[in-house]
């Protein structure tokens, strides 16, 4: 049975810095069993403040940036560049400051790429991406050491919407149209795609995020609350601030349970 955790910081600053901690040891301890690390990123405030923060550790020096494989959970399907872009935000805030291995970060396809505007080929081609990196064998999906999600007020994760088709999709890589959040269309990895990875992770800081962390952790179901849907393998860590935590029961509320 996959394990649970939730931990709540007493203010989004410490969150950010105590998710950037947990971050780089949880590469440092993949490299050492494994010899790299894979990790995907999202995008967000809080995940700003997360990169922003590991790249100011100097933790960050004893990880060997060269064999840590970065993914995107979801990306927004924009020009390359669009600040609005989760790689845009990925890139100025941590990986444009670090050696990292071009090759090894995988960004979602842009509409200025090789399929164009049409994001059913893009998520296609980065679904094909992963199964390479997967290796030869049934797998479509690399091993995933650490999967970062941020959650909506909605409940969505990635961009995985309440009752939107990709609650449904078996596929692990889809193209989202009709997004109830601009913009509307996007890429995304799927329930499939997300559960396979060894962690999951769940960030969310203020009250706004209260309401659809409590439903998560509630017994809700995943076609409305697709928080819910989201597990790791080994460990599902729900990861927020004091006040992305005040509707949960009080258990809960304690700080670094």
């Amino acid at each position: 049975m996959t394990a649970a955790s939730v931990v709540v910081h007493p203010n989004a600053d410490v969150l950010a810095q105590s998710v950037a901690a947990r971050l780089a040891t949880s590469i440092i301890d993949a490299q050492a069993a494994r010899g790299e690390a894979s990790i995907v990123l999202t995008g967000g405030r809080i995940a700003k403040a997360v990169y922003t923060a590991l790249g100011a550790s100097p933790i960050r020096d004893a990880i060997d940036w060269g064999r840590v494989d970065f993914w995107w959970g979801d990306e927004r399907f924009l020009p390359s560049g669009d600040p609005e872009r989760n790689e845009t935000q990925a890139r100025d805030s941590l990986l444009d400051t670090l050696p990292v291995d071009p090759a090894r970060v995988h960004a979602m396809p842009a509409p200025d790429g090789p399929d164009g505007d049409d994001p059913e080929a893009a998520a296609a081609r980065y679904a094909a991406e992963l199964a390479t990196a997967a290796g030869p064998g049934s797998r479509t999906m690399p091993h995933l050491d650490v999967v970062m999600l941020g959650i909506g007020e909605d409940a969505h994760v990635a961009s995985v919407f309440p009752g939107h088709p990709a609650v449904y999709e078996s596929r692990d890589v889809v193209a989202v149209r009709g997004a109830p959040k601009p913009p509307s269309t996007r890429i995304t990895l799927t329930f499939g795609g997300i559960n396979t990875a060894d962690e999951v992770w769940l960030i969310a800081a203020g009250g706004g995020k209260a309401d659809a962390v409590a439903l998560a952790l509630s017994g809700s179901g995943p076609t409305q609350t697709p928080a819910a849907g989201v597990a790791g393998v080994a460990h599902t860590r729900w990861l927020l601030d004091r006040s992305a935590a005040v509707a949960l029961p009080a258990r809960f509320r304690s700080p670094r349970r």
